[in-house]
């Protein structure tokens, strides 16, 4: 199979790792389609009580990352007040379970007290007044309804390490990621995408013609790719290009999405089980190439790579993305309708 060549260099569109999963649209898709399922139900009564007037889930889904900088407008006192409170909440949104696995096991390699399952555990004890005082009742909210979203991503879930010979490996504990004979890919950021070879694979594989700017950038991180691309490239296939109308749609084909079982509390690892398998379809095909070094902004030094997918990637890609959100949005309206019955 032919395949594309993807080059790997760090170009000024690299953004911080797990920065912004699913980006703004595939956020408000999962909140649109959460708040379309929960109509009429205590559940959507509940949220209501803590959320403002004009807010529903679909407009606060992007709230958690809003909070990491300007990227959505002035910082709000709200915003300002949970950042100072979170010191590391901008390592809430992920996990890195090696994506060879199947389970997720907090303090496994690549897991944390911090991580996006504990902390949507968090939540859901907050919401079921069991929280611990770590975030109010509207946090709780406002942190679900995002992190709902980041776990359903693939690449949030199962990450890639690399060792020196450029092979995918799993490493048995965080010791062994020591940047010698295992390296963190961080998230995919540091495997590249070539922007002129990934149009050129989007335009043959079908995909229909988007109204975006070309990229100023020569290259896309792989993690970008599946923050934001792939979303894009859902929506043009499905020929719904607003997020109301995508979220209508997916509802409308009547999805056999199977909620968790069990306490609402077990719902996080079990999602996030769901998107090891998603991962594994995600890096399939997926082949690291040459290594090279390349220095960020602020002069720290990393380790890149090439990496090929074949031709026909988008297709099979967006497919897998399209079919995680609707998930998401799914699993989120079952997780509050299971916290309020």
């Amino acid at each position: 199979m032919k395949k594309l060549a993807l080059i790997a260099a760090l170009s000024g569109a690299f953004l911080s790792t797990n920065a912004m999963a699913w980006g703004n649209a595939g956020h408000r898709i999962v909140g649109a389609i959460a708040d379309n399922l929960i109509k009429g139900s205590n559940a959507e009564k509940q949220v209501k009580a803590l959320l403002q007037p004009g807010e529903d889930l679909e407009k606060i889904a992007n709230w958690a990352d809003c909070v990491k900088g300007t990227f959505c407008g002035p910082q709000t006192q709200e915003m300002n007040d949970y950042v100072a409170a979170h010191p590391k909440h901008s390592e809430y949104h992920y996990t890195d379970v090696p994506f060879q696995l199947t389970e997720y096991h907090l303090h496994g390699a690549g897991t944390s007290e911090h991580d996006v399952v504990q902390v949507l555990q968090q939540c859901i004890a907050t919401l079921q007044d069991k929280g611990d005082g770590k975030f109010t009742k509207r946090q709780a909210l406002l942190m679900l309804t995002h992190l709902a979203g980041d776990i359903h991503q693939p690449l949030h879930v199962g990450a890639a390490f690399v060792d020196k010979e450029g092979k995918f490996v799993v490493p048995k504990s965080d010791k062994e990621i020591d940047s010698l004979n295992i390296f963190d890919s961080r998230g995919g950021n540091n495997l590249q995408m070539d922007e002129a070879a990934l149009a050129a694979a989007s335009a043959k594989s079908g995909i229909p013609a988007g109204d975006e700017a070309p990229s100023k950038y020569p290259t896309k991180p792989f993690h970008s790719y599946w923050d934001t691309t792939v979303v894009d490239y859902a929506m043009r296939r499905s020929s719904m290009r607003t997020v109301d109308k995508f979220s209508q749609w997916a509802i409308d084909g009547k999805p056999a999405v199977t909620l968790p079982k069990g306490d609402a509390i077990t719902w996080p690892e079990q999602w996030a089980n769901n998107s090891l398998v998603a991962a594994k379809q995600a890096y399939a095909d997926v082949k690291v190439g040459v290594a090279s070094k390349q220095a960020s902004r602020n002069g720290d030094t990393y380790t890149v790579w090439a990496m090929t997918v074949p031709d026909s990637y988008p297709v099979p890609s967006s497919a897998l993305a399209r079919e995680q959100l609707i998930k998401g949005g799914y699993n989120l309206a079952g997780l509050l309708q299971k916290i309020w019955p």
